[in-house]
């Protein structure tokens, strides 16, 4: 310890920076959250057409095709998602969908029968299938309809 003590001040004064590498969990994940679309338009209020017009979409910004079986996404009020057996590809986007539906090509489905999204201010936060963090994004604005993350 003494000896950390000496060198410090003795690399400051010389010019001398440490260089700080940043560690594999706070490196950006290739999977993002691209865009909440929590204010679903229409008439059809609580319906299932317009609990499917209310969605986060994530994106692969990555090289490769990703699995996404495991990982989660919840929003503010611990309402959570876990994704199933689903392969997204390099640059590819996928909606994940509030209310029911079957899965497609860039299309999931919560399965819920009523919002997640509050429709003024909200956390969408994603999660790897290990627990890690992925990505998140907030908005703070009910004259909108959508946030592009």
């Amino acid at each position: 310890m003494t000896r950390m003590r000496t060198v410090l001040p003795v690399l400051v004064a010389a010019g001398c920076a440490a260089v700080v590498l940043p560690s594999q969990a706070q490196a950006a994940s290739a999977i993002q959250i691209y865009k909440i679309y929590y204010n679903s338009p229409g008439a059809d209020r609580g319906g299932n057409t317009s609990l499917n017009a209310e969605y986060v979409e994530v994106k692969n910004t990555g090289r490769s095709a990703i699995e996404l079986r495991g990982y989660k996404v919840k929003d503010a009020s611990n309402h959570w998602y876990t994704f199933p057996a689903y392969k997204i590809g390099a640059g590819k986007t996928v909606k994940v969908h509030t209310g029911k539906g079957t899965t497609s090509a860039g299309n999931l489905y919560q399965g819920r029968s009523w919002y997640v999204w509050n429709n003024d201010k909200d956390t969408a936060t994603l999660y790897k299938s290990g627990g890690a963090f992925a990505d998140s994004c907030s908005y703070n604005n009910s004259r909108v309809d959508y946030k592009m993350c």
